[in-house]
Protein backbone atom coordinates (compact mmCIF):
# COMPACT_ATOMS: atom_id res chain seq x y z
CA UNK A 1 0.00 0.00 0.00
CA UNK A 2 1.40 3.46 -1.06
CA UNK A 3 1.99 6.18 1.70
CA UNK A 4 -0.52 8.41 -0.59
CA UNK A 5 -3.17 5.63 0.06
CA UNK A 6 -6.13 5.66 1.98
CA UNK A 7 -6.37 4.20 5.31
CA UNK A 8 -9.54 3.79 7.27
CA UNK A 9 -11.31 6.90 4.59
CA UNK A 10 -8.59 9.56 5.97
CA UNK A 11 -5.69 10.71 3.47
CA UNK A 12 -2.31 11.18 4.81
CA UNK A 13 -3.06 14.70 5.30
CA UNK A 14 -5.95 13.94 7.08
CA UNK A 15 -4.26 11.83 9.24
CA UNK A 16 -1.36 14.02 10.04
CA UNK A 17 -3.72 16.70 10.84
CA UNK A 18 -6.07 14.40 13.37
CA UNK A 19 -2.61 13.21 15.05
CA UNK A 20 -1.55 16.73 15.63
CA UNK A 21 -5.32 17.76 16.63
CA UNK A 22 -4.51 14.83 19.42
CA UNK A 23 -1.27 16.43 20.65
CA UNK A 24 -2.90 19.85 20.98
CA UNK A 25 -5.25 18.48 23.04
CA UNK A 26 -2.71 16.11 25.12
CA UNK A 27 -0.67 19.20 25.60
CA UNK A 28 -3.99 21.11 26.79
CA UNK A 29 -4.58 18.28 29.21
CA UNK A 30 -0.94 18.18 30.13
CA UNK A 31 -1.13 22.05 30.79
CA UNK A 32 -4.54 21.41 33.21
CA UNK A 33 -3.35 18.73 35.08
CA UNK A 34 0.01 20.21 36.42
CA UNK A 35 -1.92 23.30 36.87
CA UNK A 36 -4.39 21.35 38.95
CA UNK A 37 -1.87 19.83 40.82
CA UNK A 38 -1.04 22.87 42.75
CA UNK A 39 1.90 24.73 44.61
CA UNK A 40 4.23 22.31 44.02
CA UNK A 41 7.82 23.19 42.77
CA UNK A 42 8.01 23.45 38.89
CA UNK A 43 11.16 20.98 39.51
CA UNK A 44 8.94 18.56 41.01
CA UNK A 45 6.31 18.53 37.98
CA UNK A 46 8.47 18.76 35.43
CA UNK A 47 10.59 15.46 36.74
CA UNK A 48 7.41 13.75 36.49
CA UNK A 49 5.77 15.18 33.48
CA UNK A 50 9.46 13.60 31.62
CA UNK A 51 9.72 10.09 33.59
CA UNK A 52 6.64 8.97 31.97
CA UNK A 53 7.89 9.59 28.28
CA UNK A 54 11.15 8.17 28.98
CA UNK A 55 9.83 5.07 30.18
CA UNK A 56 7.90 4.77 26.90
CA UNK A 57 10.79 5.92 24.87
CA UNK A 58 13.19 3.31 26.46
CA UNK A 59 10.21 0.66 25.68
CA UNK A 60 10.57 1.82 21.81
CA UNK A 61 14.27 1.84 21.99
CA UNK A 62 13.87 -1.81 23.35
CA UNK A 63 11.33 -3.02 20.71
CA UNK A 64 13.38 -1.71 17.39
CA UNK A 65 16.70 -3.02 18.58
CA UNK A 66 17.50 0.81 18.37
CA UNK A 67 20.47 2.93 20.49
CA UNK A 68 20.26 4.47 24.55
CA UNK A 69 22.93 7.37 23.63
CA UNK A 70 22.53 8.01 20.20
CA UNK A 71 25.42 8.83 17.22
CA UNK A 72 28.54 10.38 18.21
CA UNK A 73 28.22 12.84 15.86
CA UNK A 74 24.76 14.19 17.14
CA UNK A 75 25.48 14.04 20.91
CA UNK A 76 26.53 17.68 21.14
CA UNK A 77 22.99 18.86 19.58
CA UNK A 78 21.22 16.11 21.70
CA UNK A 79 22.36 17.85 24.92
CA UNK A 80 21.84 21.13 23.92
CA UNK A 81 18.08 20.24 22.84
CA UNK A 82 17.57 19.19 26.60
CA UNK A 83 19.14 21.48 28.27
CA UNK A 84 17.47 24.12 26.61
CA UNK A 85 14.18 22.07 26.38
CA UNK A 86 13.90 21.49 29.88
CA UNK A 87 14.58 25.13 30.49
CA UNK A 88 11.85 25.97 28.64
CA UNK A 89 9.51 23.17 30.12
CA UNK A 90 10.40 24.93 33.34
CA UNK A 91 9.06 28.35 32.68
CA UNK A 92 6.36 26.96 30.69
CA UNK A 93 4.94 25.74 33.83
CA UNK A 94 5.97 28.29 35.96
CA UNK A 95 3.32 30.51 33.69
CA UNK A 96 1.36 27.55 33.53
CA UNK A 97 0.88 28.03 37.53
CA UNK A 98 0.53 31.73 37.51
CA UNK A 99 -1.39 32.65 34.08
CA UNK A 100 -4.58 31.66 32.81
CA UNK A 101 -4.20 28.43 31.00
CA UNK A 102 -5.16 29.51 27.24
CA UNK A 103 -2.58 32.71 28.25
CA UNK A 104 0.46 30.34 28.98
CA UNK A 105 -0.17 28.24 26.04
CA UNK A 106 -0.56 30.99 23.79
CA UNK A 107 2.32 32.49 24.86
CA UNK A 108 4.46 28.97 24.50
CA UNK A 109 2.64 29.23 20.50
CA UNK A 110 5.44 32.13 20.24
CA UNK A 111 8.24 29.39 19.83
CA UNK A 112 7.96 28.82 15.77
CA UNK A 113 9.09 32.54 15.34
CA UNK A 114 11.78 31.82 17.54
CA UNK A 115 12.75 29.07 15.75
CA UNK A 116 12.73 31.36 12.31
CA UNK A 117 15.44 33.49 14.38
CA UNK A 118 17.69 31.10 15.86
CA UNK A 119 17.59 29.11 12.25
CA UNK A 120 18.69 32.53 10.90
CA UNK A 121 21.22 32.84 13.88
CA UNK A 122 22.46 29.46 14.27
CA UNK A 123 21.54 27.60 11.19
CA UNK A 124 22.38 30.43 8.64
CA UNK A 125 18.72 30.19 7.02
CA UNK A 126 17.34 32.96 5.19
CA UNK A 127 15.28 35.97 6.27
CA UNK A 128 13.23 38.37 5.17
CA UNK A 129 11.45 41.38 5.62
CA UNK A 130 7.57 39.65 5.46
CA UNK A 131 9.33 37.20 7.82
CA UNK A 132 10.68 40.15 10.44
CA UNK A 133 7.11 42.24 10.18
CA UNK A 134 5.08 38.94 10.79
CA UNK A 135 7.65 38.20 14.04
CA UNK A 136 6.94 41.48 15.17
CA UNK A 137 3.71 41.89 14.83
CA UNK A 138 3.42 38.52 16.71
CA UNK A 139 5.32 40.15 19.84
CA UNK A 140 2.80 43.02 19.50
CA UNK A 141 -0.01 40.32 20.39
CA UNK A 142 2.59 38.80 23.13
CA UNK A 143 2.47 42.25 24.95
CA UNK A 144 -1.23 42.08 24.70
CA UNK A 145 -1.55 39.45 26.48
CA UNK A 146 0.86 40.20 29.05
CA UNK A 147 -0.24 43.60 29.50
CA UNK A 148 3.27 45.33 30.62
CA UNK A 149 2.85 46.69 34.34
CA UNK A 150 6.93 46.91 35.35
CA UNK A 151 6.42 45.18 38.68
CA UNK A 152 6.40 41.93 39.63
CA UNK A 153 2.85 41.01 37.40
CA UNK A 154 4.61 40.93 34.64
CA UNK A 155 6.88 37.93 35.37
CA UNK A 156 4.53 34.94 34.55
CA UNK A 157 4.43 36.33 31.41
CA UNK A 158 8.33 36.95 30.88
CA UNK A 159 7.83 33.18 32.14
CA UNK A 160 5.75 32.61 29.39
CA UNK A 161 7.90 34.07 26.54
CA UNK A 162 11.35 32.49 28.25
CA UNK A 163 9.43 29.01 27.90
CA UNK A 164 8.70 29.64 24.07
CA UNK A 165 12.58 31.17 23.83
CA UNK A 166 13.79 27.61 25.47
CA UNK A 167 11.08 25.73 23.13
CA UNK A 168 12.61 27.20 20.01
CA UNK A 169 16.35 26.72 21.13
CA UNK A 170 15.15 23.19 21.52
CA UNK A 171 13.21 22.81 18.25
CA UNK A 172 16.35 24.19 15.91
CA UNK A 173 18.40 22.01 17.33
CA UNK A 174 15.99 19.19 16.37
CA UNK A 175 15.88 21.14 13.12
CA UNK A 176 19.99 20.79 13.05
CA UNK A 177 19.62 16.81 13.78
CA UNK A 178 17.36 16.34 11.37
CA UNK A 179 16.26 12.82 10.48
CA UNK A 180 20.24 11.31 11.89
CA UNK A 181 18.39 10.25 14.82
CA UNK A 182 15.06 7.56 15.08
CA UNK A 183 12.48 10.34 17.32
CA UNK A 184 12.68 7.71 20.14
CA UNK A 185 16.08 8.12 20.61
CA UNK A 186 15.80 11.65 20.82
CA UNK A 187 12.75 11.02 23.28
CA UNK A 188 14.52 9.18 25.35
CA UNK A 189 17.77 10.93 25.44
CA UNK A 190 16.02 14.04 26.32
CA UNK A 191 13.31 13.17 28.88
CA UNK A 192 15.53 10.45 30.60
CA UNK A 193 18.74 13.55 31.14
CA UNK A 194 15.87 16.16 31.04
CA UNK A 195 14.67 14.15 34.38
CA UNK A 196 18.29 13.63 36.01
CA UNK A 197 18.82 17.45 35.58
CA UNK A 198 15.97 18.62 37.37
CA UNK A 199 16.00 15.49 39.93
CA UNK A 200 18.31 17.19 42.54
CA UNK A 201 16.04 20.57 42.59
CA UNK A 202 13.23 18.12 42.53
CA UNK A 203 14.61 16.55 45.64
CA UNK A 204 16.00 19.89 47.43
CA UNK A 205 12.78 21.87 46.88
CA UNK A 206 10.50 18.92 47.27
CA UNK A 207 7.12 19.42 48.60
CA UNK A 208 5.47 16.41 50.15
CA UNK A 209 2.32 14.95 47.39
CA UNK A 210 -1.18 13.46 48.46
CA UNK A 211 -1.76 10.72 46.18
CA UNK A 212 -4.18 12.80 44.62
CA UNK A 213 -1.28 15.43 43.28
CA UNK A 214 1.09 12.23 42.57
CA UNK A 215 -1.73 10.73 40.28
CA UNK A 216 -2.02 14.23 38.26
CA UNK A 217 1.07 14.95 37.65
CA UNK A 218 1.66 10.73 36.14
CA UNK A 219 -1.52 12.00 34.23
CA UNK A 220 0.29 15.37 33.04
CA UNK A 221 3.54 12.80 32.30
CA UNK A 222 0.76 10.66 30.23
CA UNK A 223 -0.54 13.19 28.24
CA UNK A 224 2.49 14.78 27.38
CA UNK A 225 3.65 11.82 25.94
CA UNK A 226 0.93 11.51 24.33
CA UNK A 227 1.03 15.19 22.52
CA UNK A 228 4.97 14.21 21.84
CA UNK A 229 4.33 11.23 19.96
CA UNK A 230 1.02 12.60 18.66
CA UNK A 231 3.19 15.40 16.92
CA UNK A 232 6.01 13.53 15.66
CA UNK A 233 3.49 11.20 13.96
CA UNK A 234 1.77 13.82 12.44
CA UNK A 235 4.58 15.21 11.06
CA UNK A 236 5.49 11.87 9.97
CA UNK A 237 2.14 11.33 7.73
CA UNK A 238 2.02 15.05 6.12
CA UNK A 239 5.02 18.29 5.87
CA UNK A 240 4.81 20.95 8.54
CA UNK A 241 3.67 23.30 5.79
CA UNK A 242 0.44 21.69 5.72
CA UNK A 243 -0.72 21.17 9.26
CA UNK A 244 1.39 22.79 11.25
CA UNK A 245 -1.63 25.58 12.10
CA UNK A 246 -3.40 23.45 13.30
CA UNK A 247 -1.51 23.21 16.35
CA UNK A 248 -3.02 26.20 17.74
CA UNK A 249 -6.38 24.62 18.29
CA UNK A 250 -4.09 24.06 22.08
CA UNK A 251 -5.62 27.35 22.85
CA UNK A 252 -9.23 27.07 22.09
CA UNK A 253 -8.73 23.42 23.76
CA UNK A 254 -7.14 24.86 27.10
CA UNK A 255 -9.35 28.19 27.15
CA UNK A 256 -12.49 25.37 27.07
CA UNK A 257 -10.75 23.59 29.90
CA UNK A 258 -9.68 26.40 31.67
CA UNK A 259 -13.51 27.78 31.73
CA UNK A 260 -14.82 24.48 32.81
CA UNK A 261 -11.83 23.57 35.65
CA UNK A 262 -11.03 27.07 36.85
CA UNK A 263 -13.73 29.35 36.30
CA UNK A 264 -11.80 31.68 34.19
CA UNK A 265 -11.73 33.00 30.94
CA UNK A 266 -9.08 35.30 29.07
CA UNK A 267 -9.27 38.63 29.26
CA UNK A 268 -10.76 40.71 26.24
CA UNK A 269 -7.10 42.30 25.79
CA UNK A 270 -5.59 38.60 25.69
CA UNK A 271 -8.12 37.50 23.40
CA UNK A 272 -7.78 40.33 21.10
CA UNK A 273 -3.18 39.22 21.73
CA UNK A 274 -4.12 35.69 20.65
CA UNK A 275 -6.20 36.86 17.28
CA UNK A 276 -2.79 39.03 16.46
CA UNK A 277 -0.42 36.48 17.18
CA UNK A 278 -2.89 33.26 15.32
CA UNK A 279 -2.80 35.75 12.33
CA UNK A 280 0.80 36.10 12.19
CA UNK A 281 1.39 32.46 12.06
CA UNK A 282 -1.74 32.17 9.73
CA UNK A 283 0.08 34.26 7.44
CA UNK A 284 3.57 33.08 8.25
CA UNK A 285 1.41 29.64 7.01
CA UNK A 286 0.21 30.36 3.81
CA UNK A 287 3.64 32.62 3.19
CA UNK A 288 5.34 29.42 3.33
CA UNK A 289 3.18 27.41 0.87
CA UNK A 290 3.32 30.27 -1.46
CA UNK A 291 7.10 30.06 -1.65
CA UNK A 292 6.58 26.29 -1.57
CA UNK A 293 4.76 26.66 -4.59
CA UNK A 294 6.82 28.67 -6.22
CA UNK A 295 9.95 26.77 -6.19
CA UNK A 296 7.91 23.47 -7.24
CA UNK A 297 6.96 25.73 -10.48
CA UNK A 298 10.28 26.83 -11.37
CA UNK A 299 11.27 23.27 -10.58
CA UNK A 300 8.81 21.75 -13.11
CA UNK A 301 10.05 25.08 -15.69
CA UNK A 302 13.64 23.23 -15.21
CA UNK A 303 12.72 19.83 -15.47
CA UNK A 304 11.08 20.76 -18.85
CA UNK A 305 13.64 22.78 -20.27
CA UNK A 306 16.72 20.35 -19.78
CA UNK A 307 17.24 17.86 -22.75
CA UNK A 308 16.23 14.57 -22.64
CA UNK A 309 19.41 11.81 -22.44
CA UNK A 310 19.56 9.87 -25.61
Amino acid sequence: MSSTSKFNGLSDKMKGITFILISALAFALMSAFVKLAGPLPSFQKVFFRNIVAAFVAAYLIHKHHGSYVGKKESRKLIYLRTITGTLGILFNFYAIDHLVLSDANMLNKLSPLFVIIFSFIFLKESINMKQIIAIVVAFAGALLIIKPSFNADMIPGIAGILGAVGAGLAYTCLRALGKSEPYYTTVFIFSALSSLIVLPFALWFYVPMTFGQFALLMLAGVCATISQFSLTLAYGFAPAKDISIFDYTNVIFSAVISAALFGVLPDWWSVIGYGVIFASALYMYFYAKKLDAIAEEEGKHIHHATPTAQ
